[in-house]
């Protein structure tokens, strides 16, 4: 069966072994897990200007979408003007790419899943707004989240999830239901009213998603949807 062909954005990174320059990645962890899932991972360079902002060509071909992890928004897309210390690696064309390809994708029915940062760019995108910096610790935290709503893999109860985040929702956007929170409150899991499939996780799929059939359904759930 031929496999679905998932695009995500490359995250932009300065210096890896592999390239003796910056280069643009996508975390080999995440393509792996698709590509257990079932789907053909597809890495899109964040590029500048009509051309680069024209998904309707450039998603030419593409069955679904994974807004993946990376480093955080500018706050100032949020409408706010002191920026905390523990704000990293912000890169405009970044949040530019990301929140267009969001908005594109979750307007026109396609298939999406939003990890971790893309979680935060749906919410940016839809009008929310986001703790810069937390309090509570989830960095390297493997911690359980109560499921609360219909989620694909999931049932109602609590999950034990991978998280890497200092960054939360605080005021959650237009057409966002909450499905999923931690044990301390922190917004782990959303649906997205779209006309096609759309969910969001706060946590990592890809971290236990060979070793959790419920991580790597979440997956094969956007596969499915993508076919």
């Amino acid at each position: 069966m031929t496999r679905p062909r998932i695009a995500l954005l490359g995250r932009f990174a300065e210096h890896t072994s592999a390239t003796r320059y910056a280069a643009v990645v996508s975390a080999r962890a995440l393509l792996e897990s698709l590509w257990l899932a079932g789907a053909e991972p597809i890495t899109l360079l964040p590029a500048d200007g009509p051309d680069g902002m024209d998904w309707a060509t450039r998603l030419t071909g593409i069955d679904g979408v994974l807004l993946a992890g990376g480093a955080d928004i500018d706050p100032r897309l949020y409408g706010e003007t002191d920026i905390h210390p523990e704000v990293y690696d912000v890169d405009a064309l970044q949040d530019e790419a990301d929140i267009s390809l969001a908005t594109y994708c979750l307007d026109r029915a396609i298939p999406t899943l939003a990890v971790c940062r893309g979680l935060h760019v749906v919410n940016v995108a839809r009008g929310g707004t986001l703790v810069q910096h937390m309090d509570a610790h989830h960095r390297h935290v493997v911690h359980d989240v109560v499921v609360t709503g219909d989620m694909p893999g999931f049932v109602a109860g609590p999950i034990t999830v991978s998280c890497y985040h200092h960054q939360c929702i605080d005021r959650l956007g237009e057409g966002l239901e909450v499905i999923g929170r931690a044990e301390d409150g922190t917004i782990e899991a959303l649906a997205i009213k779209s006309p096609g499939w759309a969910f969001a996780v706060q946590w990592h799929p890809e971290d236990t998603a060979r070793d959790d059939p419920r991580q790597l359904q979440l997956l094969q759930a956007l596969v499915a949807a993508s076919r």
